[in-house]
């Protein structure tokens, strides 16, 4: 088992955020900024995440804070008997491949994607300071799925995930759930997902008002991380 690393804080951001700057209802809060890793810190604590504006996440860069937000409550996950027994094939590991992981959630082959090289390098280097993590699942030796996001205190941020195998994804977000539920700060963490879609919705997905999330963004980020290193 590899010793827990404490996260490096980065020099603070030039810029402020409040996600109630938008009215209710509208998911877009500001434009412009940069993605330095204090900027990227004090979006999400903030309670909002970069996404650019263009299309396939082009400039300009996009400040986001979803009303509603999607969230994956812990003990809310939704696993079928056929989840289980995939589960079994696969090796799950934490930040052996992170940016392969990226790259594999940017392939310009995926439609939505938005995952742009600015996008991707920013990750990267909150990665090296210890913020950002992966989730992968592996099978033979080959990366068979995974998903990366930001860990801040008590909260994990989902960014995106892929698969090249049926259940790897879900594997992976199976393991993550299980990671942020297995201690006694479990029922103070949160799972952000930013937007609920049909596939997540089958996963156990809900929609909560911006309000609702922010109230439980202070209570997780004020919680203790996860041990990542145990997976």
């Amino acid at each position: 088992m590899r010793p827990p690393v404490p996260p490096v804080e980065p020099p603070q951001s030039a810029y402020r955020f409040d996600p109630l700057a938008a009215p209710p209802g509208e998911d877009l809060v500001a434009v412009g900024g940069d993605l330095e890793p204090g900027t990227l810190l004090a979006a999400y604590r903030a309670g909002l995440f970069p996404m650019g504006v263009g299309r396939h996440g082009a400039a300009p860069l996009g400040w986001w804070s979803p009303d509603p937000r999607g969230v994956l409550p812990l003990d809310g996950l939704r696993v079928s008997r056929s989840l289980r027994r995939s589960a079994r094939r696969f090796e799950v590991r934490v930040d052996s491949a992170f940016d392969e992981v990226v790259a594999a959630c940017a392939d310009p082959r995926r439609e939505g994607r938005w995952i742009t090289p600015r996008i991707a390098a920013a990750y990267g280097a909150l990665h090296r300071l210890g913020w950002a993590h992966s989730v992968e699942c592996w099978r033979e030796g080959r990366l068979a799925g995974g998903l990366y996001g930001l860990a801040i205190g008590g909260l994990f941020a989902g960014e995106s995930m892929f698969h090249r195998e049926t259940d790897a994804s879900k594997v992976a977000v199976l393991a993550l759930v299980e990671l942020l539920s297995e201690d006694r700060d479990g029922g103070r963490r949160l799972l952000d997902v930013q937007w609920r879609t049909e596939h997540l919705a089958s996963l156990g997905v809900v929609d909560v008002p911006r309000v609702e999330y922010l109230r439980r963004l202070r209570i997780a980020l004020a919680s203790e991380p996860p041990a990542f290193s145990r997976l």
